[in-house]
């Protein structure tokens, strides 16, 4: 590892990533623990947009300032962030939406994750990274482990496995040593996903099953004391039919379920991606919670100004959705207005 981080020592058994700061114990144990805790499986996407931001984060601000827009975001991102760290266990940045504000964008980007950290949050970084040999080594170094155990503080880091799995295995071994976990997407939620990913492979399985079948022997042989593997997969709301199979195919396997609310995808639709106990899965919406106060129904409850309480609102929709439709009721636990 590189000057300044701690050194991870030899784990007991049914722990991985013991920190000498500290005991930092297994990405899925303590996703799992988390979710339980909160009693619900959503995850909140921190994906910033200019236009969409309420007016008073950005009135008299100018988006071709970079500093300027940055700040915005790491604000809004900061306020939801407030909101929603009593009610849910994990959040997901969107990195594209800071890099391209440039530098100041990073540095906002690595605020929100230190900020949403220190809020009690696990933190997912949409980053979509992937390369070859030391590149990839590289990718993981600076994302996987939280806290200080990387410069940048992630508890997990979404990961492109379409080089084949060489590009894969630096950052299963990273996240096996940091405690921190991966994401690799296997059938994603838009509509093009299937150009590549429904084509089918010489043994008859489509290539999106292949990519499954290596996600869960990762998941597997990196099971903490959950059953759940470091390694996990995005698989996509909006295919329900194969959500469902996959689900079954890959029991070791923590899913990342994009595609709810924006996408179209509801609380049925994911109902496949749980295992009995209500475990199994997070069910990302971000655009739907974080810019609440521009839909309908919460336009006409809630001005602009009380964006946040539209936050509020949308994701206690959303728990209580998933509680009713899905095995996550079975998590218990009950958010109420005190909370």
């Amino acid at each position: 590892t590189a000057a300044g981080w701690n050194e991870l020592a030899t784990p007991p058994p049914g722990a991985i990533g013991y920190a000498q700061e500290g005991i930092v114990t297994h990405f899925a144990d303590r996703l799992a623990a988390a979710v339980r805790r909160c009693g619900n499986p959503v995850m909140v996407g921190l994906d910033p947009r200019w236009e969409q931001l309420p007016a008073c984060l950005r009135a008299d601000l100018d988006p071709r300032d970079l500093a300027a827009a940055a700040h915005a975001y790491g604000a809004f991102c900061r306020d939801v962030i407030d909101v929603v760290a009593p009610l849910v266990a994990v959040v997901k940045p969107q990195a594209a939406f800071f890099e391209q504000l440039g530098p100041p964008g990073m540095a906002a980007l690595a605020d929100v994750i230190a900020y949403a950290s220190g809020a009690g949050l696990l933190v997912v970084v949409d980053g979509k990274r992937n390369d070859i040999g030391t590149t990839a080594a590289a990718y993981a170094e600076a994302y996987l482990g939280p806290g200080r155990l990387s410069v940048w503080g992630g508890d997990a880091l979404t990961v492109s496995p379409y080089l084949g799995a060489d590009s894969l295995e630096p950052f299963v071994e990273l996240a096996v040593q940091r405690a921190a976990g991966i994401f690799v997407l296997v059938k994603t939620s838009n509509p093009g996903g299937g150009l590549f990913q429904d084509l089918v492979t010489t043994d008859g399985a489509a290539l999106y099953q292949r990519v499954a079948a290596f996600v869960q022997q990762a998941a597997q042989r990196t099971a903490g004391s959950c059953g759940y593997g470091a390694v996990g997969a995005v698989v996509g709301a909006t295919y329900p039919e194969q959500l469902a199979a996959l689900r079954q195919a890959m029991p070791n396997t923590w899913f990342l379920v994009p595609g709810y609310g924006a996408q179209g995808a509801g609380a049925r639709d994911v109902r496949d991606a749980f295992d009995s106990t209500g475990l199994g899965a997070v069910v990302n919406n971000s655009r739907g919670i974080i810019f609440a106060y521009q839909r309908r129904e919460y336009q006409e409850r809630y001005h602009e100004a009380q964006w946040q309480l539209a936050v509020e609102a949308a994701t206690r929709v959303m728990i209580e959705q998933l509680r009713s439709e899905t095995p996550a009721g079975k998590l218990g636990k009950e958010i109420t207005d005190e909370e």
